[in-house]
């Protein structure tokens, strides 16, 4: 009997010691909580620290121009804008939406024009970089960081010439400051 009122006292003492959070007992004090953790990146919900990177200058170039033609018809872009959009697993996707594929497309505008969502999704425009292309059916896009994008512009039959407009989509990565010289 009195052995198992010393282990229960002694059981007693260990629970009260166990709480107390003194400084002599060698426990610290507990941290700051932590700030909570960011949801990984989703194909599905717009989030603009997705994109984050693609608003730092960098060092890397492309040069392209568009190549684009149909039997009997040759094509320009001449005047017409050219978009470059970061790569992001939700750009990514809607890429897949409109041109049935993430790498490359060339595809009749009113095909894509009907794929697209018509509820309107996030607003992504302040992410996206614009240049248009000149007479030569050139464009040029400078200061770019590391990364993968999608260059799309738009292809209309050159000098009244008979054909739909075209919408093009190329993917295209940049790294090591090294110029791309791209053809749609």
């Amino acid at each position: 009997m009195f052995r198992a009122r010393m282990l229960i006292l002694a059981a007693a003492a260990l629970l009260v010691s166990a709480c107390t959070t003194g400084m002599g007992s060698g426990m610290r004090p507990p941290g700051p909580p932590r700030p909570p953790r960011e949801a990984p990146p989703s194909a599905t919900v717009f989030r603009p620290s997705d994109f984050s990177w693609s608003a730092v200058p960098g060092k890397n170039r492309i040069d392209g121009r568009l190549a684009y033609a149909r039997p009997g018809t040759r094509y320009t872009c001449a005047g017409a804008g050219v978009i470059l959009t970061p790569e992001t697993l939700w750009t990514r996707r809607r890429m897949t939406l409109l041109y049935n594929s993430s790498a490359t497309a060339a595809l009749p505008v009113d095909e894509v024009r009907a794929r697209t969502p018509s509820t309107p999704g996030e607003d992504y425009s302040a992410f996206l970089k614009r240049t248009t292309c000149d007479a030569y059916d050139r464009f040029s896009f400078t200061g770019l960081p590391d990364g993968a994008w999608f260059v799309i512009t738009l292809a209309r039959p050159a000098g009244g010439g008979v054909g739909p407009n075209i919408a093009i989509m190329r993917r295209v990565e940049t790294h090591r400051g090294k110029p791309i010289t791209l053809e749609l």
